[in-house]
């Protein structure tokens, strides 16, 4: 259908609209322009479609072919994006190959999209991947997450479908949340109750643990455990996993807290969102000892009898899967056990091997292809962010320089949630880098590892004399100091800041050369 080639609000839709954008849907076109005017969302209705355009918002003019409407880029106009325009709704991606590509920015789908492309494959991409501690330490919500994503993929014509991770998930209240901004998976993180010190424990002291498992909760008696695994082996695509009674109480005292957690989660999950119509993941990544193969079983085999239906685990394997570096450990190690896990996740499920903190693992991601024969999902989070920091370093040394220097003062106190071993004395000192070789930084161990962790607190400075910066590349900020002073209640300050962040730019406007002059990060508090 043609649309109208202007319209107001200083917007060209024949000059403005991103050609890829531009989509038949519901009866209407549909795209999406850039412009001195901000983003913005096109919709073209000819008069049989017209009804739909009351679904959004946004202002409205009649023209020759029917009825244009340009409007923001809001959580309404997106959620009826994700109804109306097939593929941008996310979906279970169940067991077909994946990769979590976290956006911590909420800018770096279109590269995401970019990327994927010039890979080829039939990798399935989830674009909206964020954990509840980071969108706690960015201030970000999970629908400002989901919306990002549904941004960016239409943006960029991306309909080849697409799930929505909702990580790293601890209480009911995290799923609730996380549900109602449209997320169709959910990965459970039981790691409080996983108990490490059950696999150097006295027998005595693993005894005293396995009584006190909560028993009704996993329909289970100590006998009835033993029972189960009375045969002293198991095959597995012939690697022999042997067990004893031994065995079995310390992966009961070490995992069976976490298998009822898990269970509950699912209940409570299931009981709001049909079977099917969600993926599950299980995380037991982060904690401080590895997975072996007769507790992987274990786990597989209660989650199994409890009823629970699962697409991907992530097991804690041997070495080191730290943030924003290489694999650090034994790789013909790592490969040996690995192949174990895998032929596990086929036999016991089938099911798919999760790979978390993948970010920049590439000595070991030939090995879990080869391994998975492709049951397995990729979590990356941070890669996109450290690479628009590097691009800060090669357009805008002097604010690279400031956040750097906040962010090695920062990581002794952000890095304690993190599994990480950099230190920053080890890194180079802010003032010791010439701005030729400041993108360089992020190539060095603990300098990557201490602006990888620091994120949240980087993005989220608030300026020291009472002003909120909207974008660290942007001048714009919003006065709270004299509305604060003058008496403004917290709903007033509020909706402040929610009207800053409504006028915030969509991008960064580096190819632009839109750098700020007014003040540097030491300027503004941070």
């Amino acid at each position: 259908m043609a649309i109208e080639t202007s319209a107001g609000s200083g917007v060209n839709v024949a000059e403005d609209m991103a050609p890829a954008s531009r989509v038949e849907a519901a009866g209407a076109t549909w795209g999406l322009t850039r412009s001195a005017a901000g983003p913005r969302l096109v919709v073209q209705a000819p008069p049989s479609a017209v009804a739909l355009l009351s679904e959004l918002e946004g202002e409205t003019s009649s023209g020759s072919v029917g009825t244009l409407l340009v409007g923001p880029l809001s959580p309404k106009n997106a959620a009826v994006l994700r109804a109306r325009v097939p593929g941008l709704a996310p979906e279970p991606v169940r067991l077909r190959t994946s990769a979590g590509l976290g956006d911590r920015l909420g800018l770096a789908t279109p590269g995401h999209v970019r990327a994927l492309r010039a890979a080829g494959g039939d990798v399935v991409p989830v674009f909206a991947q964020q954990s509840i501690r980071e969108m706690t330490r960015t201030g970000r919500t999970p629908l400002e997450v989901m919306d990002a994503a549904t941004w960016g993929a239409f943006e960029t014509g991306w309909r080849q479908g697409m799930g929505a991770d909702a990580d790293h998930l601890k209480t009911t209240d995290d799923i609730d949340a996380c549900l109602a901004a449209g997320f169709t998976w959910f990965t459970i993180d039981p790691g409080a109750h996983v108990d490490g010190t059950a696999d150097t424990a006295l027998p005595a002291q693993v005894s005293v643990a396995v009584d006190a498992l909560p028993w009704a909760a996993l329909d289970d008696s100590r006998a009835g455990l033993l029972a189960r695994y009375a045969a002293p082996t198991i095959d597995v695509e012939g690697h022999v996993v042997r067990f004893s009674d031994e065995i079995v109480l310390r992966a009961a005292a070490k995992y069976g807290r976490a298998v009822a957690h898990v269970a509950t989660m699912y209940r409570h999950l299931a009981a709001k969102l049909a079977i099917g119509r969600f993926d599950l993941e299980v995380s037991v990544d982060e904690t401080d000892t590895p997975t072996t193969a007769a507790e992987h079983i274990y786990v597989a085999k209660e989650l199994r009898r409890l009823g629970v239906q699962w697409a991907s685990l992530a097991p804690r394997f041997v070495g080191r899967f730290e943030k924003g570096v290489d694999y650090i450990g034994d790789i013909p190690a790592f490969e040996a056990e690995f192949a174990v896990h895998a032929a596990i996740a086929r036999q016991f499920g089938p099911y798919k091997i999760s790979l978390h903190s993948g970010s920049d693992k590439f000595s070991i991601y030939p090995i879990a292809a080869a391994h998975t024969r492709g049951l397995v999902h990729l979590k990356t989070a941070g890669t996109s962010y450290l690479e628009a920091v590097r691009t800060i370093g090669q357009v805008a040394p002097a604010l690279f320089r400031d956040i750097y220097a906040f962010a090695l003062e920062r990581y002794d106190e952000d890095k304690a949630t993190y599994h990480v071993s950099a230190e920053a004395s080890k890194a180079p000192k802010p003032s010791a880098v010439s701005d030729a070789d400041l993108p360089g930084v992020l190539d060095q161990f603990d300098a990557r590892q201490v602006l990888h962790v620091t994120f949240g607190s980087v993005l989220t400075t608030r300026t020291a004399d009472g002003r909120l910066r909207l974008c660290l590349l942007r001048e714009g900020e919003v006065d709270l100091l004299k509305p604060l002073r003058s008496g403004a209640t917290l709903d007033q300050l509020r909706q402040l800041i929610l009207d800053g962040i409504w006028v915030k730019p969509w991008g960064h406007g580096l190819e632009e050369g839109l750098i700020p002059l007014n003040r540097v990060m030491s300027e503004i508090g941070g």
